[in-house]
């Protein structure tokens, strides 16, 4: 029997469109090249750029395909280090405590975290960003920050929802947004996005909720900021989020394996810290 006329056509198709493709049918990649005994990172060899940039500027060259400045560098490394870590309460860390427990290897269970990260627990910034760049469509139509602010803060709380970037459930200061924005304005980085994020901030503050807890900027909300002044394409904000909290999931992890039991059953409310008391950064780190 011959083929079925459908089954005739499909093999035309694939076959013509083989034919066309010709030398198009490379796919491509901007990224990293690799030949024998050579490595280049966005164009730049890969052992010219150990020792000479630090892991963060290396982060930074690869997702924007550019060397940072200096004060690019430096900024951008502060957010990453914002979010290192937040203790063993965050739902990323109980899932990778969780599957620590059990004997899975250190690899799985970081996985487990970041597996743990959404909407509400890691996907801020992006979320943040969005919104203000919303903010700012405003503003370039010759509207203050001010009365764009208060549109923007009226409009979430009348459908009960808190500005993305804002509010924590244990700061009523998050002391790494604070950080983060004053390293910003210190290096003259801080543009449209800081001063909308710092509008909205002022409006909240002149609204707090029933129970009259302020709803601060969190550090999702600083970094959403700083990365819109820098430049950083929305989809890219929440995979800082995800490099900068792995070591955390990293240590968390082994720890478990380390001081715990197996098997054991995980309540944050239990938990006691008993490392380092407050110690200050020796004077040469600046």
């Amino acid at each position: 029997m011959g083929n079925p006329p459908d089954a005739k056509v499909s093999n035309r198709t694939s076959v013509t469109e083989r034919r066309g493709r010709g030398a198009d049918a490379q796919w491509r990649t901007a990224i990293t090249k690799i030949e024998p005994n050579k490595i280049l990172v966005r164009g730049y060899a890969v052992d010219e750029l150990m020792g000479r940039l630090s892991f963060a500027e290396a982060i930074y060259l690869i997702l924007r395909g550019e060397l940072p400045t200096p004060s690019i560098g430096r900024l951008f490394g502060a957010a990453l280090v914002a979010s290192i870590d937040h203790g063993v309460t965050p739902p990323s860390t109980l899932a990778t405590l969780n599957v620590a427990t059990t004997g899975a290897p250190i690899r799985a269970s970081a996985a487990a975290g970041v597996l743990g990260f959404g909407a509400f627990h890691g996907g801020d910034i992006e979320s943040c960003l969005r919104f203000l760049a919303s903010g700012l469509a405003e503003i370039q139509k010759g509207r203050s920050y001010r009365d764009v602010a208060g549109e923007m803060v009226t409009g979430c709380l009348a459908h009960g929802r808190i500005p993305a970037g804002f509010g924590h459930r244990i700061h009523t200061f998050d002391p790494r947004a604070g950080r983060l924005l004053q390293l910003a304005r210190e290096l003259e980085l801080d543009g449209e996005y800081v001063r909308m994020v710092r509008e909205i901030e002022r409006e909240l503050q002149s609204r707090p909720d029933a129970d009259e807890r302020p709803i601060p900027l969190n550090v999702d909300g600083a970094i959403a900021a700083v990365c819109g002044d820098l430049g950083f394409d929305p989809g890219l904000a929440n995979s800082l989020f995800i490099i900068a909290r792995v070591p955390g999931l990293i240590a968390h992890a082994h720890e478990e394996h380390e001081r715990h039991q197996p098997m054991r059953q995980i309540d944050p409310r239990d938990h006691v810290y008993d490392g380092p008391p407050f110690r200050r950064l020796p004077e040469t780190r600046k």
